[in-house]
């Protein structure tokens, strides 16, 4: 996928284009811009030059996107670890939001499965603060009829990661019990609900705040770590999908049935250096020793995880929790507000709002 720095053009790049895109594509939007490393306070709203597609590609007028723990990586440039490949001193993503959802209103000249009007959402290399993105058309699917904007727009990372974790790495069949160690959140709240649609039973674990939020989304059984611990019990699980990272490989290994699955998708951020890699590590060396298979990823995106996620949103059995929807204007808070690990379910960002 090219550079979203949406200040530069491809070289070389065939652009088509239609009327039904509803409008010519103006030289310039306005953007939610980080041009250094840093916290919230490094996001502000610029006039910058608006994206043409490479052959690759296509050119979405965005009408939702979300944010996500990975967006928050990508202003701090934290772990350090990853600035070998956003960019040592300066972000090579100056503007932001991975989830892309809204309508194909340019294509490069490489492009087949697209056409001008096509309603995609997908995980992109972030520009969805702004009215217009680029991204690559093998990471977009089609959203499904009767599918809003808003919806499609909060699924692409964390319902990629929920999906991703349970279907290819934790293997989940029917009848399995599922436990969500960080139910609440926004990989949670898709976990949860992709779970159940694998026809498993759910324990979720959260805290007090979303006992019910948690319940209503299909949860047979909801731990409040606030009040309870989900360690007590013994051996009762055949997949753990832990998004906290809050406890010892052996309390993990203490609730896991013999052949069990452990995926982590997450872990303690306290090591500015290195991230949740050294909890990962030890929970992976742990488990060598151990019956329970360790499983460890970080999702990409896939056109058919997207449309499998699309065709359970369109069904019902998916209905993503969204806290609330924002303009641009609000980006910076929301921003503050994820960076913390506790924002409850997703936080849509509106670019028209």
């Amino acid at each position: 996928m090219s550079d979203p720095n949406p200040t530069s053009s491809p070289q070389g790049t065939t652009a088509r284009t239609g009327s039904d895109a509803g409008h010519a594509q103006p030289a310039t939007m306005r953007a939610v811009v980080a041009r250094r490393y840093g916290g919230p306070e490094q996001l502000v709203i610029e006039e910058i030059d608006t994206p043409r597609p490479a052959p690759d590609e296509v050119l979405v007028a965005v009408a939702a996107s979300s944010i996500n723990a990975l967006d928050w990586h990508f202003l701090t440039g934290t772990p350090y670890v990853m600035r070998a490949m956003s960019g040592l001193r300066t972000p090579k993503r100056i503007v932001h939001g991975a989830d892309l959802a809204g309508t194909v209103v340019a294509t490069g000249s490489a492009v087949t499965r697209f056409e001008v009007g096509d309603r995609v959402f997908g995980e992109g290399a972030g520009g969805g603060f702004a009215p217009y993105a680029t991204i690559a058309e093998s990471n977009v699917a089609a959203i499904p009829d009767g599918v809003s904007f808003d919806a499609a727009g909060a699924t692409p990372v964390a319902g990629l990661t929920a999906v991703q974790a349970l279907r290819t790495h934790g293997a989940v069949r029917k009848g399995d019990h599922v436990l969500v160690n960080g139910a609440a959140g926004g990989v949670g709240t898709f976990a949860v609900q992709i779970a159940v649609a694998l026809d498993a039973e759910v324990t979720a674990v959260c805290s007090s705040r979303n006992v019910d939020m948690v319940r209503r989304l299909g949860a047979g059984h909801v731990i409040d770590y606030e009040r309870d611990d989900f360690v007590q019990g013994g051996p009762r699980f055949d997949v753990m999908l832990d998004g906290v990272g809050n406890r010892t490989p052996a309390d993990c290994l203490s609730v896991l049935r013999p052949d069990a699955r452990y995926v982590a998708i997450s872990g303690p951020k306290t090591n500015r250096l290195l991230g949740p890699l050294p909890y990962i590590v030890r929970a992976g060396l742990s488990f060598r020793r151990a019956a329970p298979s360790f499983h460890q990823f970080t999702a990409a995106p896939n056109a058919d995880d997207l449309e499998f996620l699309g065709g359970l949103i369109a069904d019902g059995r998916v209905v993503p929790e969204i806290d609330r929807v924002i303009g641009l204007d609000e980006v910076p808070d929301a921003m503050a507000e994820v960076g913390t690990g506790h924002a409850r379910s997703k936080i849509v960002v509106a670019p028209s709002a």
